[in-house]
């Protein structure tokens, strides 16, 4: 039994963290090879019997795990985001929810088949979304403008808000009251849901805030104790109000994310690498309860109903959300086009399926095989389409190929004009009004501000940008840009200058710091002097006749090769550790000195 045990809980963790893998590896939504590998594991391999697994604490972990991951969530809301839009994110998680929810029951009760009150379950768990599913997308796509602020606050806010709907209507099913009690009911539970999540939510994020704030709890022990302390405001919600605990963790994290008195950085990444830990975890485990009957039990019906949800129900929601308010039709087609489901509809279905059966209902067996069917259809379409759908409507594009340089000194300006002038997109970062005015007047994209500040995230259109190059003479200002800016590109495409040589004492760990540009001994202060000495950025077109090795002829270790764009327009930014050779047809740009005689060089 033991062994077995443990053969089932690695493979769980095995199958879940290795399908995030391979899903970021293909550029794939990792939900689809997360339910895939759980329904491998569990009806196809047999490695995994989650309710043999786990027993009775199955669905209290699910619901903890949930709770978690929607406090990560709130962590990411920031109310300057949705400056002029609230109106939209509000009507999207009321209006909007109450559209998706009787499109929802209609399709449940006149296409699938479903009684009515089914139905009208079934719909209300449609109407979540989930930061699970959505925030990876905006996070791949990255859309101009607002619109990946209301998607991101509406898919974490409609979380709580539609587990609520589901409970209440659950509630009242089992309960079978008359009609006359059952809408005073439905109030009596919003309400208690409402002020119990938010009182609870507000209260445990203020304690948490003085906590830290009087250093009344030590660095190591912080993640342990906000840990600690999601948990019990959780548990506490729940047993005054059935899943106030989901509202109760979002409200906290919203709270946290809006105040100044304490950084919750460090929380947000370790709640982050938790979440990921818990998604993969929840979601093999839940699909790992799938059985093979109940799914080929489905008829075509199920799709024409994840088509009504699709293509109606959805668009005709945010029509109606966003009406007067000044979001172009670009931007409102692509608010209609995602809307995936995830792991709460799958969590909820599941745990309502169950008390269902137990409770004599005969059609609660279908809840389960029709949402999996939902929210892989949602998630395959959405997540196949989106960056297509959003580079067709001038929102995104498909891999960004701009660069964000901290830094707007000369050379620093003279490293960005030659980028431009190859087509790709720039903005320069600095402190300093006389080098933002400068670049200004040389008509190249500037802000005046610390790369380090919120205004960067607030003021620029980072969706165009794809790097992060710190030019800064300050090696630890280049490093705190390089750790940051790896958040949002990714590790492998921040860059800074390789750090001073001098006292070992200052020096920067590995870990602390973006890949080193251009070469080892490339440091500002050596840029700068070769610089003052006459050096240049050229551009030079490699070709068969004059390659690479010929321009090494011509300029030896006097030319330093800074970036080379290929034919497709896609950049390579030269690094200590990337050992890229420049091609025939792509274009090298580099730091020379400027030669006496003309040569094949300055001819081409």
């Amino acid at each position: 039994m033991g062994e077995e045990t443990l053969f089932s809980l690695a493979s769980i963790v095995v199958l879940g963290i290795g399908a995030q893998w391979i899903a970021w590896r293909l550029h794939l939504p990792s939900i689809l090879l997360l339910l895939l590998a759980g329904f491998f594991a569990g009806p196809i391999a047999g490695w995994v019997d989650p309710d043999h697994l786990l027993g009775d604490i199955l669905f209290p972990v699910v619901s903890i795990s949930v709770g978690i991951i929607l406090f990560e969530g709130g962590l990411t809301l920031r109310l300057n985001e949705i400056a002029g839009v609230r109106r939209v994110v509000f009507r999207l998680i009321s209006i909007g929810m109450l559209i998706t929810w009787a499109f929802g029951t209609l399709g449940a009760y006149l296409i699938v088949g479903l009684d009515f009150e089914l139905s009208l379950l079934l719909g209300a768990i449609f109407v979540v979304s989930g930061p699970t599913v959505v925030v990876p997308l905006l996070n791949y796509v990255r859309p101009r403008g607002k619109t990946g602020s209301i998607l991101k606050w509406e898919g974490i806010l409609i979380d709580p808000v539609g587990a609520t709907l589901a409970v209440l209507i659950f509630e009242i099913i089992l309960a079978e009251q008359v009609e006359g009690q059952t809408l005073a009911m439905a109030v009596t539970g919003l309400l208690k849901t409402v002020l119990i999540g938010g009182a609870f939510g507000g209260l445990t994020a203020l304690v948490m805030i003085q906590f830290f704030k009087r250093y009344w709890v030590p660095e190591h022990l912080q993640n342990p104790v906000s840990v600690m302390l999601i948990v019990a405001a959780f548990t506490a919600s729940n047993e005054l109000q059935a899943e106030a605990g989901l509202l109760t963790t979002t409200v906290m994290g919203v709270v946290l994310a809006n105040q100044r008195s304490i950084s919750v950085k460090h929380l947000s990444q370790f709640k982050e690498e938790i979440g990921v830990l818990l998604l993969s975890s929840l979601f093999v485990l839940l699909a790992a309860r799938l059985e093979l009957d109940s799914l080929s039990s489905l008829s075509v019906r199920a799709i024409v109903f994840l088509g009504l949800l699709i293509l109606v129900a959805r668009p005709l929601a945010v029509y109606i959300s966003t009406v007067g308010s000044q979001l172009t039709w670009r931007e409102r087609a692509l608010l209609a086009w995602l809307a995936p489901r995830g792991i709460v509809a799958v969590s909820v279905a599941s745990l309502f399926a169950l008390e269902l059966a137990e409770a004599g209902r005969p059609e609660a067996d279908r809840l389960v095989p029709l949402t999996f069917v939902v929210v892989v259809g949602t998630v395959a379409v959405y997540g196949l389409t989106i960056s297509r759908v959003a580079c067709r409507l001038g929102l995104s594009q498909s891999d960004p190929q701009g660069v964000l340089i901290a830094g707007a000194h000369s050379w620093a300006q003279d490293l960005a004009r030659a980028l431009k002038d190859e087509g790709r997109d720039v903005l320069l970062v600095d402190t300093n009004w006389d080098h933002v005015s400068a670049a200004k007047m040389a008509g190249l994209p500037a802000i005046y501000a610390s790369i380090l500040s919120e205004q960067i995230m607030d003021e620029a259109d980072l969706s165009r940008m794809g790097r992060l190059i710190a030019l800064t003479r300050n090696d630890e200002v280049n490093s705190l840009a390089a750790l940051r800016f790896a958040e949002i590109f990714g590790r492998a495409n921040v860059f800074q200058l390789p750090l001073h040589k001098g006292d070992h004492r200052t020096g920067i760990a590995f870990e602390q710091h973006g890949r080193c540009l251009f070469g080892t001994g490339v440091t500002y202060q050596h840029l700068a002097e070769r610089f003052e000495e006459g050096a240049v950025v050229k551009r030079v077109k490699l070709t068969e006749e004059f390659g690479y090795a010929d321009f090494l002829k011509v300029y030896g270790t006097q030319g330093v090769p800074l970036f080379s764009i290929d034919s497709s327009g896609n950049i390579v930014i030269f690094t200590t550790d990337n050992g890229e050779t420049p091609r025939a047809g792509q274009t090298l740009i580099a730091l020379v000195k400027p030669l006496q005689t003309d040569t094949p060089v300055d001819s081409a």
